[in-house]
């Protein structure tokens, strides 16, 4: 989970195992590449690589790999990388909570929930631009009063909850119309007023009283519906004849997740050549799980080997409580996680690191093993602005420290370049 703008702010497959060689020698013309007798033997799809990148990944394995000279087996070297906009395309945690709102997925009391909407969120006005359509500023009390109403209507009339309606019925009502936008526009508020510190666990909590095979299930299900849906931006206004106390008020969802066969092949070749691969997440770690690891999905990562945010549990069953000692795992959460779930255990950092936004800045570059530092380009200015910069600027070098890889954001596909194509533009850019 990373980067929860609002979008107007700015917020199948078919792995090939072995490549022809003539695929791979193409991309080995370029002067500043590794030499190809170290290469030669690494197989990357060359399709919608960045060629320099390819050839730079490539030679990064030929050089640690199990053809080296210096493999040791029992130092294997690894690879990290992040999930959400970087392993597949958008957010599948994001993807979730619009899930479970059109389908009414909660395990939760309308005391519960009205509790949950409020956990550790600041009091007060959001961020200037979450004003209704009146131009006023919404503040939490307001949208939760809303909400608070919305969820007592569905939860006493949904066959799914404690009524009889169908969901076919009940999300044609004006409560289910204002709960979907407004639960949607609070999320927002949440994240972009007061930081994924608060945000990323709050949003987390709305799995409590669920077990972790139904939140699984839950997972996979919209994984599934989303892979299956156009790449879309969707604006969701709630309805002015019930405005309530905070008013009527619009948010927009990206629509839509795709796989990226460039990460999964690429991951596929590191295990070949006897790397171990890692997921590093701020999504809730079990949803991640699902789709990392389901071999219908293509990505075959180990469970064990699947890190991000975790829930305090009662047995099998999320509480709404971050789990006690455990970093948040974004920003240097993520370097705090890779030290201790991994450093400590092998004496040594990632040799290869993957991302896409400022949670991913601090363990793209903290770890002096890290070679190459792959940045999937989205014009983000930042932090992760700042490694975009330093990676074009090292376009020429022979031994870059980090990457940039460009996509088209209205197919989900990488591009073979290091320029990106915004999703509703006609033209790719460099930097944001």
């Amino acid at each position: 989970m990373q980067d929860r703008e609002l979008i107007s702010k700015q917020p199948r497959r078919g792995f090939l195992q072995g490549l022809v060689a003539t695929a791979a020698g193409a991309a080995l013309a370029t002067p500043a590449m590794a030499k190809p007798a170290t290469a030669a033997n690494v197989y990357l799809d060359a399709a919608k690589w960045a060629p320099r990148n390819r050839e730079m990944v490539s030679a990064l394995i030929a050089k640690h790999g199990i053809s080296s000279k210096t493999y040791n087996p029992k130092r294997k070297p690894y690879a990290v990388f992040d999930w959400d906009n970087t392993s597949i395309m958008n957010d599948c945690e994001e993807a979730l909570l619009m899930y479970q709102i059109n389908h009414l997925a909660f395990k939760l009391s309308p005391t519960e929930f009205s509790a949950i909407i409020r956990q550790n969120v600041p009091a007060g006005n959001f961020a200037p631009d979450y004003k209704n359509a009146s131009g006023k500023v919404v503040d939490l009390a307001s949208i939760c009063a809303d909400l608070d109403s919305d969820y007592a209507f569905l939860h006493a009339n949904y066959k799914g909850m404690a009524g009889n309606r169908t969901l076919e019925e009940i999300t044609e009502t004006p409560q289910f119309q204002d709960f979907r936008a407004k639960l949607y526009f609070l999320y927002e508020g949440v994240n972009d007023t007061h930081g994924v510190n608060v945000g990323y666990p709050w949003v987390i909590y709305f799995f409590a009283n669920m077990t972790v095979p139904e939140v699984s299930a839950l997972a996979e299900a919209s994984n599934d519906a989303n892979l299956g849906m156009s790449l879309t931006k969707t604006k969701y206004t709630s309805p002015a004849s019930l405005p309530g106390v905070a008013g009527v008020v619009t948010t927009t969802h990206f629509h839509g997740i795709r796989l990226c066969t460039e990460i999964a092949t690429l991951m596929d070749t590191f295990r070949h050549h006897g790397f171990d691969v890692y997921v590093s997440t701020a999504s809730l770690e079990d949803v991640v799980a699902i789709f990392a690891t389901n071999p219908k999905y293509g990505y075959h990562v180990k469970r064990e080997n699947v890190l991000g945010l975790r829930l305090e549990q009662n047995g099998d069953v999320y509480k709404n409580a971050y789990r006690k000692d455990w970093p948040l795992n974004w920003g240097p959460g993520k370097t705090a996680v890779i030290k201790r779930e991994l450093v400590a255990q092998k004496g040594y950092g990632p040799v290869f690191v993957a991302g896409d936004s400022d949670g991913d800045y601090d363990m793209l570059r903290d770890f002096p093993d890290t070679e190459i530092g792959l940045v999937v380009n989205r014009l983000k200015k930042g932090k992760i602005g700042e490694l975009s910069k330093a990676a074009a600027d090292a376009l020429k070098d022979a031994h870059p420290r980090f990457l940039l890889q460009g996509r088209q954001e209205s197919t989900g596909n990488w591009l073979p370049v290091e320029t990106t194509l915004k999703f509703g533009k006609t033209a790719g850019a460099l930097l944001g």
